[in-house]
């Protein structure tokens, strides 16, 4: 379902970035001189003063989303090595860089290295601020970009553009007046994170002292500029310790905590799922009540308002959550004593509490949050699609399905990432059962690669419906889909057309979902990075795609028309949105599923004719829909750019 609620603390090292005090500062660079700026800058620090700085630690407040709490961090600024940990009392949580990999805890105690090439990128330029690379000779292997004036709030700073070697492109500014370095600016994940820096004090050094920013504010933007005050964030620090004692293990990514096991001998429990809509439904409990769950790999654990107060949890905070719409909602968290599925339990597991909106009404099923990262980080996980069985399993008990092609993946935050060729094209996939769809693409990736264009994609229309609203997308028949020996053939596309949301994120290339993983029986090692396909039989063919026109939700005793696909069947018929689908063929519509209907209405032969009653609320109608093909049965490509 491709959830996302990150809680994103400044690397501290940028605060750290500090400069002497002194009477003068030295006079201004002239702007096309990089390296005039940055020795104006050193000049002012003290030069040599830096030399006796071998590490730091920093301590202070953080506050964001309506909690606060403390911060603090440890770096080393000869290798860029660092540990930074967080306690806002309702979560606590850290992350590091040891030297070869980012690595995270979670605040349910989950630790993963991030291994993602998005991710080793943005932690090269985190290392490159920490070992203070534009002081360096050659700025340590960095592209630096001319400075350029920029006059704000009336103001005027010398911007700086550096690209580290392997690394991802960073803004420094520089006020033009004071030398001091006032803001950084870098992408991080499909936002654009900015740092303003301020209240610069003195810190003595073992070679005199310099200027630290003991503040700092931060906040993220989208694509259209737009911050959302949730998310802004508030560190205050309170003293910085220089050359603290280090030894190896200080940076050395922890050991995650023995909290998660399966209650059976054999180390595998076996719990029957529903498949609606190709969601995963499965029964679990929290702390000891019945819960219903949706099984999402693109998501965390998740819990609604309504089921938190059930339970007896309180969520805490106020932050912000995003997901295939383009509206962000409130996120709090909540923490329960145990979690469990079958006989999986996980101990002191933290729940975002996030409101799902509509969509219980487009499943046309209650559900009470999900399971994700937390549950498949701690086992190994296997869906069995036909059987309608998900197995977990302890590690070290885990078999995979036989005749499985095997798949290697790497953890993108907390997200399986595969890599292929879609149609010939390089690919990079988030893997995602918490999705509907069979394959979605990211926008990004779209106008890139003129997809709208080369897979003569239907009009734009509601292609899924997830946190934040409705997703918006080109459908498209595909061609093949290469995963290393494994060719997945006609696969039903949605061309994303949205610049906020999880598909907007210009890293990945696209979103994996249950159309296509119902194919297989899909297994999940987490700890190996492996995924296993297990070819399931009767499922090769084309990928059903809806011939109505119509996206539905439920709606006391009928299907309500939410959205009509411009240029389809229902839009031919006379249907409008809003209207209220009270019988089909005769059948009244409450004698079946929303998830039948959408089946019916996907797998009924393209001319088909389907006597509807219809009401816009003051006076019934009759419709007659004849089902149409919004996408070719086969792919059809116009030759690549």
């Amino acid at each position: 379902m491709n959830h996302s609620a990150t809680l994103v603390v400044v690397p501290l090292a940028v605060l750290l970035l500090g400069c002497v005090q002194t009477p003068a500062p030295p006079a201004a660079a002239p702007a096309s001189d990089a390296t005039a700026l940055f020795a104006r800058f050193k000049a002012a620090t003290g030069g040599p003063a830096w030399d006796s700085v071998v590490a730091l630690r920093s301590e202070g407040k953080l506050t964001t989303g309506g909690l606060s709490g403390k911060v603090s961090e440890i770096e080393d600024t000869r290798t860029g090595k660092r540990l930074s940990r967080v306690d806002l009392g309702a979560i606590q949580a850290a992350e590091g860089f040891d030297g070869a990999h980012p690595w995270e805890q979670d605040p349910g105690g989950e630790v993963t290295a991030h291994d993602a090439p998005e991710s080793l990128e943005v932690a090269r330029t985190d290392t490159w601020l920490t070992t203070r690379g534009f002081l360096q000779p050659g700025f340590a292997q960095a592209e630096v970009s001319a400075p350029r004036e920029q006059v704000e709030g009336g103001a005027r700073y010398l911007v700086v553009d550096a690209t580290p070697s392997g690394g991802r492109k960073v803004a420094l500014w520089f006020d033009a007046q004071t030398s001091l370095l006032a803001r950084t600016a870098m992408r991080r994940d499909r936002k654009i994170v900015t740092s303003v820096l301020d209240d610069y004090r003195a810190v003595p050094v073992p070679a005199g002292s310099v200027r630290i920013a003991f503040h700092s504010a931060q906040d993220s933007a989208d694509a259209s500029g737009h911050t959302d005050p949730r998310e802004h964030e508030e560190v205050a620090l309170e003293r910085v310790t220089v050359n603290p004692a280090l030894d190896a293990a200080t940076f050395a990514m922890p050991a995650m905590a023995s909290s998660a096991h399966i209650e059976d001998a054999s180390g595998v429990t076996r719990v029957p799922f529903q498949l609606i809509n190709n969601h995963i439904y499965a029964e679990g409990t929290i702390d000891g009540k019945p819960v219903h769950f949706i099984v999402d790999t693109g998501g965390a654990n998740l819990l609604t308002p309504a089921a938190a107060a059930r339970l007896g949890l309180e969520g805490k905070g106020k932050m912000a959550a995003s997901g295939v719409g383009d509206a962000q909602v409130d996120l709090a968290f909540a923490r329960a004593h145990e979690v469990r599925v079958g006989a999986a339990v996980l101990a002191n597991p933290v729940f975002f509490v996030i409101d799902l909106g509509s969509l219980s009404a487009m499943e046309g099923v209650e559900a009470d949050g999900l399971v994700g990262f937390e549950m498949f980080r701690r086992f190994c996980v296997t869906v069995d699609y036909q059987a309608r069985v998900l197995t977990l399993a302890e590690p070290a008990r885990f078999t995979p399905p036989p005749g499985a092609h095997v798949v290697p993946f790497d953890l993108a935050v907390h997200i399986p990432v595969i890599t292929g060729k879609l149609d010939g094209l390089p690919v990079r996939i988030s893997v995602d059962t918490g999705s509907r769809s069979s394959l979605s693409l990211n926008s990004p990736f779209v106008r890139a690669h003129d997809l709208v264009k080369r897979y003569d994609a239907a009009p734009e229309r509601v292609t899924g419906w997830g946190v934040g609203g409705p997703a918006l997308a080109h459908p498209a028949r595909l061609g093949t889909l290469e995963l290393g020996d494994l060719a997945i053939k006609d696969i039903a596309g949605d061309l994303s057309t949205s610049d906020k949301g999880a598909f907007a994120n210009p890293d990945l290339s696209a979103n994996l979902g249950g159309g296509v993983l119902k194919r297989f029986r899909v297994s999940f090692d987490y700890e190996a990075r492996k995924m296993y396909l297990a070819p399931n039989a009767g499922e090769s063919g084309p990928d059903p795609f809806d011939r109505s026109g119509l996206w539905l939700t439920s709606e006391g005793d009928g299907l309500k028309v939410v959205r009509i696909a411009p240029h389809g069947a229902a839009e031919k018929a006379g249907l409008r949105d809003g209207d209220r689908i009270l019988t089909v063929g005769g059948e009244p519509t409450k004698a079946r599923s929303i998830a039948e209907w959408r089946a019916r209405f996907s797998e009924q032969a393209a001319g088909t004719r389907l006597a509807l009653r219809v009401t816009d609320g003051t006076r019934e109608r009759p419709v007659e829909l004849v089902l149409a093909d919004a996408i070719p049965a086969h792919a059809v490509l116009t030759p690549a750019r």
